[in-house]
């Protein structure tokens, strides 16, 4: 591999690893907008072994955690450049979801997994394409988490 075709996956990667960060930190402050722009237009996303939209997966989540205080956190990436406007990656991920009270139990869900995403390159700028949230535990608070 040249030097330069080494420089720009690098490069790739790292930009990657920014947009993921954007997705954690837009999801967790709400900015619904600009976490939605993250997204290629025509992106596929499971979450919960349901497969959505990008419209339909912005809604239901704006749904469900807007009252809620969150913290998203994704590490230990995998990332692979497929092509000169292609890559994939996993990302390990924890979420701590706290939901307002309704005078009983505390309601939130401590959880962990993976991210499986395929990335696409749109006029210069990385999105997420495909995503997949696998989950491999999820503590429950005393009270569960309301309905989706």
């Amino acid at each position: 591999m040249s030097e330069e075709n080494l420089y720009r996956r690098l490069v790739d990667v790292e930009e990657i690893k920014q947009l993921k960060a954007r997705y954690f930190r837009l999801l967790d402050t709400k900015d619904w907008d600009a976490w939605r722009g993250l997204f290629t237009a025509d992106a596929r996303i499971e979450a919960g072994g349901v497969a959505m939209a990008l419209d339909e997966f912005v809604t239901v989540t704006r749904r469900w955690i807007e009252d809620a205080s969150t913290v998203h956190t994704g590490g230990m990436p995998e990332i692979v450049i497929t092509g000169p406007d292609t890559a994939t990656g996993i990302w390990a991920m924890h979420d701590l979801l706290r939901f307002p009270e309704d005078g009983g139990e505390p309601r939130g869900m401590d959880g962990h997994g993976h991210y499986h995403e395929q990335y696409r390159r749109v006029d210069g700028r990385w999105h997420i394409e495909a995503m997949t949230l696998t989950r491999l535990r999820v503590d429950l608070l005393s009270g569960g988490v309301p309905d989706v």
